[in-house]
Parts: structure tokens; sequence; C-alpha cells
């Protein structure tokens, strides 16, 4: 009896299995249509474009790019890895730096939110076509780097459940320790971090603001910093575990392998949590543009990306304060 099929017989990696495989294909089912629903708004409907828009477009590509892949990765789980190495590497590489991307440009998004709101003459000035597609290209190529530094380490091997591309071999513990520390500060950490700090800056900025608008910003922006930091939090825990176990390997032998069992068996679950991530934006887009009026639910996500655009649509909100006797007006822009 093979390893895979004595794995059949054991009820725990049979719930992984239906676990994780349930998860991938409610991602993909959601998040496809989902995305491309997204896309078509913003090709089809919008013909200004605004660097928020195009952030929010190019991440519903990323996105699609992780889930084209959710197909094969479900039936390799259910069964085993029926490839080469080199399809391996090269959907790794698909889904890592789709993931880069993805973080890259909700940081983004956050950072021209936080521009928007605190120097909306300024980004008015600054934006243009040009300054825009700078961005995109950047931040893709960035996440082309990142993306490639897992190709030389990925593999295909034996697991529990069976022959899986889930496998890395570095060629020493200091290697690995270094991989994996770079992947969760640039993929989770300092993203994490500058997402929160705009976030919090923002919701402290339009607490004042009046009305239904104000209401579905803040849940938007809570929202996004939320979901970010659920889906991807479990992978990286699973990173940090394997570091430990790494850097423990010569002091601890016993708690080295002890971890390296507990990440092990949290891989693949923290892997299909980290695909939500990319099937749940347009199901926040929905809610967030539920409560706009329109009659039609294709116009109320064009207009809840236009109220994203700082140029098209402002709020003449006036801070007044006395400064040397002198009353100074203060105009902040309406976001989201």
């Amino acid at each position: 009896m093979s390893l895979s099929e004595e794995n059949e017989n054991h009820p725990t990696f049979s719930i992984v299995r239906f676990l994780v495989c349930t998860i991938l294909s409610l991602s993909f089912a959601v998040g496809f249509p989902g995305n491309v629903f997204v896309i078509w708004t913003i090709c089809g409907r919008m013909k200004q474009r605004s660097l928020s828009v195009m952030l929010i477009l190019n991440l519903a590509i990323a996105d699609i790019l992780v889930l084209v892949t959710l197909p094969i990765w479900i039936y390799s789980f259910a069964n085993d890895w029926l490839f080469e190495t080199a399809t391996c590497k090269g959907l790794v590489f698909v889904v890592y730096c789709s993931m880069y991307a993805s973080i890259f440009l909700i940081t983004a998004l956050g950072l021209e939110r936080f521009m928007a709101v605190f120097h909306p003459f300024s980004v008015q000035r600054r934006t243009n076509k040009m300054s825009t597609h700078l961005v995109m290209f950047l931040i893709w190529l960035v996440s082309i780097a990142f993306g490639a530094v897992i190709l030389p380490f990925q593999e295909t091997v034996e697991t529990d459940f069976g022959l899986q591309c889930a496998s890395r071999s570095y060629n020493s513990n200091s290697q690995k320790v270094a991989c994996l520390l770079l992947e969760t500060l640039v993929g989770f950490l300092v993203p994490f971090a500058i997402i929160s700090i705009c976030y919090v800056c923002i919701a402290k900025r339009i607490s004042g603001m009046r009305g239904s608008s104000r209401q579905r910003s803040n849940r938007l922006v809570a929202s996004i910093v939320v979901s970010f930091a659920l889906c991807l939090l479990p992978h990286h825990v699973v990173n940090l575990m394997t570091v430990a176990s790494a850097v423990m390997e010569d002091s601890d032998m016993e708690a080295s392998e002890a971890l390296e069992e507990t990440a092990n068996q949290g891989t693949f679950i923290a892997g299909s949590i980290m695909f939500i991530n990319s099937c749940i934006n347009p199901l926040l887009y929905a809610f967030a543009a539920r409560n706009i009026q329109s009659s039609m639910r294709l116009t109320k996500l064009s207009k809840l990306f236009e109220q994203m655009s700082p140029e098209t649509k402002q709020e003449g909100t006036k801070e007044h304060s006395a400064v040397n006797g002198k009353e100074e007006t203060l105009t902040s822009t309406e976001m989201i």
C-alpha cells in the first residue's frame, strides 16, 4: 500500500485534505468571477481611472493570476502531484509573484489614501497617466524579483498527503532562516505596519465626517486591514515556527523537531487560507457599495470606485481654528 493510500485511511489526513480542497474550491468559485467582474467594471464602465482605481484594477489582476492556478492545486492535493518539478516551480512563482503584488498594491492604496486625505492638492498636481503607469510597473517589477527568490529552493517531495509541490530544499539552516524571514518581513510585517498606520491616521481624520458615506468608508477600511491580516497571518506564523525550529536545532533538538512537525502539519491549511485573500476583495467592494443610491448594481460598483478618486469627489469639510486671531480653513478630501 502506498503512502498516500495509507493516509487516506487516517482520519486526520482525510479531514485536512477535505478542508484544504473545500477552502480552495470556494475561493475559486467566489474569487474568480468576482475579480473578473471588478476588471470588467473598471475597464468597461470607467473612462477616467485615477491612481486608486488603477491600483484596484491591478489588485484584481494579481488575484486572478493566483486563482487560475487553484484547479491544479485542488486536483493535486486531492490526489498526487502529476507534473514535473519545473511546472511546480513555475506555478509557485506565479502564486508568490501575485501574492507580493497584491500586498504591495494594498500597501500603495493605503499610502495613496493617506496622501489623498492629508495632501489632496499635491496628489492631484503630481498624479498623471505616466506616473500611474510607472507606479504599476515598479510594483510588478519588485513583485517579480521577490517571487523569483523562491525558485531555486522549491521542490516536489513525498509528504503525508502523497507527492506534493510543497517543499523547499535549502543548503543550510542560515539560508532557510534568511529566506523565510525575508518573506515574512517583506510579505507581511512591514506592509501591515504601513497599512495600519495609514488607516489609523485616516480614521482619525475622517471621524468627524457625517453621513452614510463616512460609515461606509470606515467599514471598508477596517475590512481591508482585518482581512489582510487574517488571511496571511497563519502562513507567516508557520514560517516563523520553521525559523524557530532551524535556530533551535543545535541547542534543543527535541523542541526543534516538535516545532518542525507542527509547522509541517499546518502548512497546507495555512497556505489554503492565504488564497482566501485573493477572493475576498470583490466581496468587500460589494459590501461597501450596497447602500449607494443606484438602480443597477453595476453602476453602484463603478460609483464606489469613482468616490475613491480624490479628483472626482471632494468634500468641502472646514475645520476652523483660531491662529493669531485669524481663521484658517482646512479642506479635507472625502475618503472612499
